[in-house]
């Protein structure tokens, strides 16, 4: 494009004369293509492995007897693996010529298109393959146990299909596996995402099979304290069935996670990926059992209303899904919280808020209860059970949000930053979200309880009582007007704390280092106060690394938003102020 401007001294005449102004049209032209071919590229590379499934299936499960009496079942597969698959092969073969142009590999559809069949095939794949060596391993199991009957008869055609299934996604899986990974046609963007959803992927396989076999177990323990006599199938073939999973899922996870370098990524999605998955995830199955648990031990406690056996029944998957939430909770935690302050700040909140939910729904249902006791037609077991609910998640929720949150702490977990007296941004973005929400849900349940009661007043023949209408909806309006009032104030409070310490000269530093990075962290935090972000050097061995008062001395003076410091090798260290303006050349999409 070409632009010519002209103007005479008396600002009389402007004439602008533009050339090339098809150019911005004709670049789109390649991206639309490239969206039109990879998404019919991913149409019909999915048609083509259903249709190959099906026909794979009927080959395991019927022998040679390729039709058996549902013609139109073989039929479609026929058409979609002969038809579907030939064209997506077609088409590949024309694609797969160009990915080597740099243009082609920097597209966005290529990445998209490389990381959707990925996951696709790669769920696909690890379900139905876990589901067939489950189902055969407990097919063997009942036969060998002597408990084989009609249910395990029908299940030896089962695993057949999810075999046939798992092996054609399996093979399209390593297909795009190779492709991503390829050095000379790999997709340059998005390339990242094929890690992550595998190791998201293996951590809830992993995660819920963990669960099921070890309160599968738990169970099994306690029905045989309680003198509980197993009725059809022993109660060690569940439990190794979800062993398969759990062991299924822990590779999965173990190959992109630690093998493919996926804990490695610092990317946002990646930060993402860990707190929302790992950190959430593992908090609220954690907080689920446990509240479970105390709710069951409660009831053992104080009401006796049904028989022992019934009572414990919860309580193993409860005990087991306590156990690995926590530990996936707490290895994320760890892990983020040693990327950056930042991250280790986001874990706490998301582990407050988890927690501070869990809290205000016991004390909605404690207000609940307490009204249903006040109605003498109602009050009994249900109210009991219902009370000791309530006091289950009060209890283990406010435990794990006072010690997130830390309330007795005037500056809170903030002080993370090194802001004293000034809260993270992070944590008033949490203050004004949970006292927005809080109170919208406070408003709602007020107009419930309004509605109840001028509805009771203005009824000439009211039905049942006011106190029976109105308890659910005022005990949420009174836990959540409790946390919109507290976390309203905390927001106050923090809004009017003075400016951040004069003594604070920088911003954030980001430590460059081959060595433990721990010492030299937690050195330069307490000098300096600023948020401390560390790059791990690739390929250089661990060596020793200078003293954390070193490379505080170093940082004497300097006056910047964001300073790169670079540690090593040996005693060498370099400060660098560095400032935003980078310029970046992307390729075109």
């Amino acid at each position: 494009m070409a632009a010519h401007h002209l103007s005479g001294s008396g600002g009389g005449a402007v004439s602008t004369v533009r050339q090339g102004t098809g150019r911005s049209s004709s670049a789109a032209v390649p991206a639309v293509r490239r969206l039109v071919v990879f998404g019919l590229f991913f149409v019909l590379v999915l048609i083509g492995a259903s249709g190959v499934a099906g026909l794979l299936e009927r080959l395991l499960t019927a022998g040679t007897a390729l039709a058996g009496n549902d013609v139109g079942s073989l039929a479609r597969s026929l058409a979609f693996g002969l038809v579907g698959g030939c064209m997506a092969a077609v088409l590949w073969w024309l694609v797969w010529r160009r990915q080597g142009e740099e243009a082609e590999r920097s597209s966005i559809a290529w990445g998209l298109y490389v990381a959707g069949v990925y996951t696709v095939a790669l769920v696909t794949a690890a379900t139905a393959l876990l589901g067939a060596v489950s189902q055969l391993m407990g097919l063997l199991a009942r036969a060998g146990s002597g408990a084989a009957g009609g249910g395990v008869l029908s299940e030896g055609t089962q695993w057949r299909s999810s075999l046939a299934t798992g092996l054609v996604w399996a093979a399209v899986w390593a297909w795009h596996r190779w492709m991503w990974l390829h050095r000379g046609k790999g997709p340059r963007r998005l390339n990242t995402v094929p890690a992550l959803a595998g190791s998201v992927l293996g951590l809830l396989i992993f995660a819920g099979g963990a669960v099921t076999a070890l309160g599968g177990l738990l169970e099994a323990a306690l029905r045989g304290l309680a003198g509980a006599q197993d009725v059809g199938s022993p109660w060690w073939v569940s439990v190794l069935q979800s062993l398969v999973w759990a062991g299924g899922g822990f590779l999965v996870w173990w190959w992109h996670w630690v093998r493919g370098a996926g804990r490695r990524l610092s990317s946002p999605l990646a930060n993402v990926a860990a707190a929302v998955f790992g950190v959430l995830g593992g908090c609220l199955t954690a907080l689920a059992g446990a509240i479970t648990a105390v709710f069951v031990v409660l009831r053992l406690a104080l009401d006796r209303s049904e028989e022992t056996i019934r009572l414990v029944d919860p309580l193993g998957p409860a005990l087991a899904a306590a156990a690995v939430g926590s530990l996936v909770c707490r290895y994320h935690s760890v892990l983020t919280a040693g990327r950056s302050e930042k991250m280790r700040e986001a874990g706490r909140l998301l582990a407050s808020g988890v927690a501070l939910v869990a809290a205000a729904s016991g004390v909605g249902v404690v207000v609940n209860a307490a009204l249903g006791f006040a109605e003498t037609t109602l009050a009994g077991t249900g109210m009991r059970k219902l009370l000791l609910g309530g006091i289950s998640a009060l209890a283990v929720g406010g435990a794990v949000w006072w010690r997130a949150w830390q309330p007795g702490n005037r500056r809170g977990p903030a002080s993370a930053e090194g802001l004293p007296g000034r809260p993270a941004a992070g944590r008033r973005i949490y203050l004004v979200a949970i006292f927005g929400i809080s109170a919208v849900v406070a408003l709602i349940a007020l107009l419930v309880v309004g509605y109840q009661v001028f509805e009771y007043l203005l009824d000439p023949v009211p039905s049942g009582n006011l106190v029976g209408r109105i308890r659910s909806p005022l005990g949420l309006l009174t836990a959540t007007a409790l946390v919109a009032a507290y976390h309203y104030s905390v927001w106050r409070r923090e809004r009017g704390a003075p400016p951040p310490d004069a003594g604070r000269t920088i911003g954030e530093v980001v430590l460059v280092t081959g060595s433990d990075p721990v010492p030299l962290l937690h050195a330069i935090h307490n000098a300096t106060h600023a948020d401390v972000t560390v790059w791990l050097r690739s390929g250089q061995p661990a060596g020793p690394q200078p003293d954390p008062g070193t490379v505080v001395a170093a940082l004497e003076g300097v006056m910047a938003e964001r300073v790169l410091v670079v540690v090593g090798p040996g005693a060498r260290i370099e400060v660098i102020p560095v400032r935003d303006g980078t310029l970046r050349k992307q390729a075109a999409p």
